[in-house]
């Protein structure tokens, strides 16, 4: 089986309007910048989109949300994309904010195939609201449900052509969870080689949850706040 595509636009040609997916990222940092270059520009409408946070302005999902191709967001922040909070405020897209743990542990329980949990995690707040909450080891606990989607996603540091993949420091965030609870992951690395030149011990997701891969180009890694400290004189 070839997994590998030649473009981002090949590799999401048979996406959907209206399809639930899932994009890996924490800030600015390991997003699938061409991935979601190529669904830009597809134009994909009534998307509802699973992630930490939505970029920036001029970033990443941003890009989606400025041209409201987005009708839904699962995520834990709003960050510092004023289109999101605006777009929020006024209703014009659904929004599910979660704990960033409970997030995260949802995503991994829908790729583990796990339907449920409980976790102590918003409990007496918005968040229990219309939720099962129940006492366990003395502790009141909301259940929370596991979350697939149909595409996922996800940027890789190195991969090869069986769909193994090496995650790099702060881009080893959401994407790990995230490859193994999309029906479909297309992945999209800043290194490809052949199979079997990765070290196994070093592979953070496993070839058998990628789908598709592609080599990515022209990563731009912005930082979103940049933090500078006066050097002191010697």
């Amino acid at each position: 089986m070839n997994k590998v595509y030649a473009t981002a636009e090949e590799a999401v040609a048979d996406v959907t309007d209206g399809v639930t997916a899932m994009f890996g990222g924490f800030g600015l940092s390991g997003n699938p910048e061409n991935l979601i270059k190529a669904l830009h520009e597809k134009g994909v409408k009534d998307l509802t989109v699973i992630s930490n946070n939505c970029g920036t302005d001029n970033f990443g999902l941003g890009f989606l949300l400025k041209d409201r191709l987005i009708k839904k967001v699962i995520a834990s922040y709003v960050g510092e994309n004023k289109i999101f909070e605006r777009q929020m405020l006024s209703g014009e897209v659904e929004v599910e904010l979660n704990p960033q743990g409970t997030l995260a542990e949802r995503i991994r329980a829908g790729g583990a195939g796990i339907e449920g949990f409980y976790t102590p995690t918003g409990v007496g707040t918005v968040i229990a609201e219309g939720k099962e909450v129940r006492e366990i080891n003395g502790k009141l606990c909301v259940l929370e449900t596991g979350l697939r989607s149909d595409y996922a996603f996800v940027k890789a540091w190195k991969g090869d052509k069986a769909g193994n993949l090496i995650y790099r420091m702060t881009s080893r965030n959401f994407n790990p969870m995230m490859a193994t609870a999309g029906k479909i992951t297309i992945a999209e690395v800043e290194i490809l080689v052949e199979t079997g030149e990765l070290d196994p011990d070093q592979i953070h997701t496993p070839g058998i949850f990628v789908q598709r891969i592609i080599q990515g180009k022209d990563y731009q890694k912005p930082i979103e706040q940049r933090t500078l400290r006066t050097r002191e004189k010697v």
